[in-house]
């Protein structure tokens, strides 16, 4: 989500590092961007890879995922390559890289997170460490009207995929063309949804139990969930901290524990073990200041955790 990426930087890091010895323990990391964005803009992911390096030391090593053979490959990745394409070039990107051979730290940006949670579940060599989930869908998102705050597309564009969600989300030939239908969770309509959706419903063991995705998601030290209190982009929020509405309306959140996500995940298990950690900011999706990002996320990079 480009326009609100940018909003990172908009505190600026002032230069501030944390010195060489911080890479004695910081593992590499891999990020994936969210929907609007790409792997390496300059002025998005880029300028947080340098943010990265910048507080880590130089010799940390930052990858950020890129589908497809050019930045503008990419970006159409977000709304047109299946997640499970993407989920499985990535998976191969990481398995290939000698330089996270022996384990790395992830950071997934919106949509972003949900798919580096696949890449858990799905690959587990090399092992993912800390998994930090900024803004994340992982119960998927229902909106009335579909895409709120449409970054980086045209309002004509933006108004094409509210209807198409809002009215063919469960249908086979938009779960094939278009990404976000694919964790789009519709909670008055739970049994087509679970049935339908191609990617998310699978990744939360909703249709059909997968004990590997379960033993897999055991694999991560951390698993960092955070919420933007005053996201627009997102609805409803909770889906950040895995929670979604109560099915069969749309009001009334329901309680992580109760949910079929949380139990067939063994989520309950994780989080009775701290294994899951819940952070909540002030902003909106993906906004958030370098103070913040210092004291409550780096000390899951640096090797403090």
């Amino acid at each position: 989500m480009l326009k609100i990426i940018l909003c990172l930087f908009a505190f600026g890091y002032m230069g501030i590092s944390l010195g060489e010895d911080a890479t004695n323990k910081s593992l590499p990391i891999v990020m994936w961007h969210g929907m609007g964005d790409t792997c390496c803009f300059s002025f998005s992911l880029g300028s947080f890879r340098d943010f990265l390096i910048n507080i880590l030391g130089s010799n940390v090593y930052v990858k950020s995922i890129r589908i497809g053979n050019n930045v503008v490959e990419d970006y159409e990745s977000g709304y047109f390559v299946h997640p499970n394409k993407q989920v499985e070039n990535a998976c191969q990107q990481i398995a290939s890289d000698p330089k996270l051979q022996n384990g790395y730290n992830a950071i997934g940006f919106s949509q972003g997170s949900q798919f580096l949670r696949a890449v858990a579940q799905r690959c587990p060599e090399p092992r993912m460490n800390n998994l930090i989930s900024l803004g994340g869908q992982h119960q998927g998102k229902k909106c009335v009207f579909g895409l709120p705050n449409c970054p980086s597309l045209s309002s004509k564009t933006c108004d094409k995929f509210r209807k198409m969600l809002n009215y063919a989300a469960y249908t086979s030939w938009l779960q094939d063309y278009l990404v976000q239908a694919t964790y789009w969770h519709n909670p008055l309509k739970e049994e087509i949804y679970r049935k339908s959706s191609t990617f998310l419903s699978d990744i939360n063991n909703e249709l059909n139990i997968n004990q590997t995705y379960v033993e897999n998601l055991k694999k991560l030290n951390k698993f960092v969930l955070v919420k933007f209190s005053n996201d627009t982009i997102v609805q409803p929020i909770d889906t950040e901290w895995f929670q979604f509405y109560t099915p069969n309306q749309d009001r009334v959140i329901q309680p992580l524990a109760e949910s079929n996500a949380a139990k067939n995940l063994g989520l309950n298990d994780l989080v009775a073990s701290n294994t899951i950690v819940f952070l909540e900011t002030e902003g909106n999706h993906l906004k958030f200041t370098t103070e913040w990002f210092k004291k409550n996320i780096l000390p899951y990079l640096n090797g403090e955790i």
